[in-house]
């Protein structure tokens, strides 16, 4: 209880932070008159295409899961990426990367450790994806610099976020290739650090911790993971054009490819884990917003407030309509996580 209390403190503290800087300076009268005039065709479109980026994931993640098993279900898929991210909307901590796997795997029968392996592979590509988004993103800069110019300060917070992730991600794909390619000794040394444990306790977590290297083997492939790679660039880049949409909506025209650092910056203040990404989105939308295209300050707010509202009120009603549909509630999956979570 002391321990969930900390964290909780933690990521409160860590939501003010970011809500500080935020809105600091805000004019919200300014904020207002901007959000007066939207586009309503671009919003309303935008509301339509939420649900994409869920259909986009889960067509990905059937690639992993079929290692397991063949068939699976679509609308399970979808639901459990409907429900995981609800879940991570409400609740601090990232809990729904938790909730996710264990609800698909309850619902097709499958290991909760393979399932939860193909989660961390998602989250390992999401960042390389838009990590090589970015680069070709800033390699290209001569080919735009002409009629996109940038502070270069702005260009040296993207190399360093940029650096950041993909140190990141290469440090958790070294991790895990390791404990596929070398499995028999990943198994023995959790045996033995695991000693102390009663001995039932200690065959459940090395069993599962088999599972979960179960769900790397396709690493065993270098034809799937480069097939997983591309799908995954095709995920990022319908968000990109979801982003792009609605800066129309709110008469902020812009070339496709320039909202690539806008999307990137945004994932990293969504890995922040608060609740519904509040702090860490906002802030480094607003900045990406300022320090990239010159938005006004009260625009890039009201832009924010709304982007992200839309993001959360949608995802929720989606999750909320598959959670009645199934009888379950949001406490049945906290405990359900939270289960699993140490």
């Amino acid at each position: 209880m002391k321990k969930n209390g900390i964290r909780l403190g933690i990521v409160v503290l860590l939501s003010l932070v970011f809500l500080y800087f935020f809105l600091r300076s805000v004019d919200w009268k300014e904020v207002f008159r901007h959000l007066a005039g939207v586009n309503v065709f671009f919003f309303a479109l935008t509301i339509l295409l939420v649900p994409v980026h869920l259909t986009t994931r889960s067509l990905r993640w059937d690639f992993l899961l079929r290692h397991e098993k063949k068939g699976v279900r679509f609308y399970n898929t979808f639901s459990a990426n409907a429900i995981g991210f609800t879940v991570s909307m409400v609740f601090p901590g990232r809990l729904g990367e938790i909730v996710k796997p264990l609800y698909l795997a309850r619902k097709e029968g499958m290991r909760k450790g393979f399932v939860l392996g193909t989660v961390v592979v998602e989250r390992i590509f999401d960042m390389f994806a838009m990590c090589f988004l970015l680069g070709v993103f800033l390699l290209a800069k001569p080919l735009y610099s002409s009629v996109f110019r940038v502070n270069p300060d702005a260009y040296a917070h993207l190399r360093f976020w940029g650096i950041v992730a993909v140190s990141v991600a290469s440090a958790l794909l070294v991790v895990i290739l390791s404990l596929f390619f070398f499995k028999g000794t990943t198994l023995r040394i959790a045996s033995f650090l695991m000693k102390p444990l009663p001995v039932r306790l200690t065959r459940r977590i090395v069993a599962l911790a088999e599972e979960f290297i179960e769900g790397l083997k396709f690493f065993h492939s270098a034809g799937t993971v480069l097939a997983y790679a591309a799908m995954s660039l095709v995920v990022w880049l319908g968000i990109v054009f979801y982003y792009w949409i609605l800066f129309f909506a709110f008469h902020v025209s812009l070339p496709f490819f320039l909202l690539v650092p806008y999307v990137f910056l945004t994932m990293v203040g969504a890995s922040i884990p608060t609740p519904g990404m509040v702090g860490g989105f906002d802030y480094f939308s607003k900045l990406a917003m300022t320090s990239l295209y010159q938005i006004d300050p009260n625009l890039a707010v009201g832009m924010t407030i709304v982007i992200h509202a839309v993001q959360i009120v949608m995802t929720c009603l989606i999750g909320y309509v598959i959670l009645w549909k199934e009888g379950l509630s949001l406490i049945q999956l906290k405990k359900l996580g939270e289960s699993e979570n140490p």
